[in-house]
């Protein structure tokens, strides 16, 4: 065998190599791009869930004297928002919102008659394992976002990402305050109102002793 067959082979041996690679790489992309998808289709389905439990609570305690207007304005106004738009622009609606409902059941607190309601109180569970459900599956979104960017992000997975267009995903993110699940307890709906604790009689002055004069 000449040495140009040798160096044929090797060329042909490399090329093959190559396309493996290629092939191997880009095959790795795409599964874990359609994981990614996968798992953010999952919080659409929570999103949107919730916001169809929206108007619902809505017609609820708007009726009820002297309720926050602002804060049902601006829930409808979150609604809308949350069905459209970017992974980011979701992601800072959904934490938007979930102040707004917690501003919501925060000020229930001051009518008795509609944390009474059993219409109220459904949609409050409702709500709340909606909640749960989007903390979880945005775990699991924002590990597989993490795994397919670092996939495409690092050599020499960058040079064929960008050859073939793979580009990062966002994060789902929420700030500290916005993790909190929302929380609904209405356990002691029935219970007598605690009497409010009394405050301690104040301490008379205490003396200081004489020293000589």
């Amino acid at each position: 065998m000449s040495a140009l067959d040798l160096i044929l082979e090797a060329i042909v041996a490399i090329v093959v190599v190559l396309l493996l690679v290629i092939v191997f790489m880009y095959n790795g992309f795409i599964s874990k791009r359609n994981r990614v998808q996968d798992a953010w289709a999952q919080i659409d389905v929570q999103l949107k869930r919730r916001a169809d439990l929206i108007p619902n609570l809505i017609s609820t305690v708007k009726g009820y004297a002297g309720y926050e207007r602002s804060v049902l304005t601006k829930v409808t106004e979150l609604r809308s928002s949350i069905v459209s738009g970017s992974v980011q622009q979701k992601a800072d609606a959904n934490n938007q919102l979930s102040q707004a409902l917690k501003s919501i059941f925060a000020v229930a607190e001051n009518y008795p008659d509609l944390k009474a309601s059993q219409n109220f109180q459904m949609l409050q569970q409702e709500l709340e394992g909606t909640e749960d459900k989007i903390a979880f599956v945005r775990t699991s979104y924002n590990d597989y976002v993490l795994d397919y960017n670092n996939a495409i992000q690092t050599f020499p997975g960058n040079v064929f990402a960008n050859t073939f267009h793979f580009a990062r995903q966002d994060f789902f993110q929420a700030p500290d305050e916005a993790r909190e699940p929302v929380k609904a307890d209405f356990s002691d709906l029935n219970a007598p109102d605690a009497p409010a604790p009394s405050a301690p009689a104040p301490k008379a002055p205490r003396q200081q002793p004489k020293g000589p004069r």
